[in-house]
């Protein structure tokens, strides 16, 4: 059954960040960590865990950064589209995502549960799959499933933050392991260090583009469609169709600070 996260999710989500028990670390290099966490079953998706300190970026600065769609098309080149599909309370709504996986591995997207809650100078969003009658799987993606993703991002100061990320998604797909480790080694510090960079640049840029527009602070200013949660289901990983991409030989990925997701070397 499909519910709005309360204060003990909120709670339960921090403790998984914050607790240092379980979590096995696969990297830990410029300032970024990651942690990984097996699961009970041999089956289960595996829980990824990063940390980064955000030096020069303020808490609401990095929060307003992951609410505000318009600046992540500028700076998430690994999105393909984004949209907000309707509000369910003034902290939670429905969305959908998709993005661009190394090739030649099929492109993923979801529709996702989200909500948010300040708390004092931290902040919290999380989310996870749900089911939308009017935006069904479609052909030309891999329908993702997040079990349980999510931001933590603690004040560390007047001018400094740290920010935690934990996600469970199953991809749908059997991937490769070099997939796997790839975004351990790879994907996931970069993409902690990329939303690091978009929070230095995000008060320039949100003075040029509707300043005083933020409807996940003000949300007498969010005009989307209402969503009834009875319209909603829990996207289940095995209702959907699962890719077998276990056979997809390693592509040689190169990732550089200036490039902006693993590409082939030439």
């Amino acid at each position: 059954m499909v519910h709005i996260p309360d204060d003990a999710d909120f709670n339960s989500f921090r403790e998984q960040c914050e607790s240092p028990d379980g979590w096995q670390c696969q990297y830990n290099k410029g300032g970024v960590t990651v942690w990984s966490q097996e699961q009970d079953s041999g089956r289960a998706v595996k829980k990824l865990k990063m940390r980064i300190i955000c030096k020069d970026v303020p808490a609401e600065v990095l929060y307003d950064v992951l609410h505000d769609t318009s600046y992540r098309k500028k700076w998430d080149t690994n999105m393909i589209d984004t949209y907000d599909i309707g509000r369910l309370t003034v902290n939670a709504d429905v969305g959908y995502y998709s993005w661009k996986c190394p090739s030649p591995l099929k492109n993923r997207d979801f529709v996702t549960l989200r909500s948010w809650l300040p708390l004092g100078n931290d902040y919290m969003i999380i989310n996870y799959s749900v089911k939308h009658p009017k935006h069904p799987p479609r052909k030309d993606f891999v329908r993702a499933v997040s079990l349980q993703t999510g931001y933590l991002i603690k004040s560390n100061g007047d001018n400094s933050c740290i920010l935690y990320y934990l996600t469970q998604v199953d991809p749908k797909g059997s991937l490769p392991k070099w997939v796997v480790n790839k975004v351990s080694q790879f994907v996931a510090p970069k993409a902690m260090k990329k939303i690091y960079k978009a929070g230095i640049k995000y008060p320039e840029w949100k003075r040029k583009h509707d300043p005083h527009f933020k409807p996940w602070v003000y949300p007498e200013q969010n005009t989307l469609p209402a969503v009834n949660l009875e319209d909603l289901s829990i996207q289940r990983a095995d209702e959907l169709e699962n890719i077998d991409e276990s056979g997809v030989s390693e592509v040689r990925m190169h990732i550089s600070d200036d490039e902006d997701g693993p590409t082939k070397d030439s």
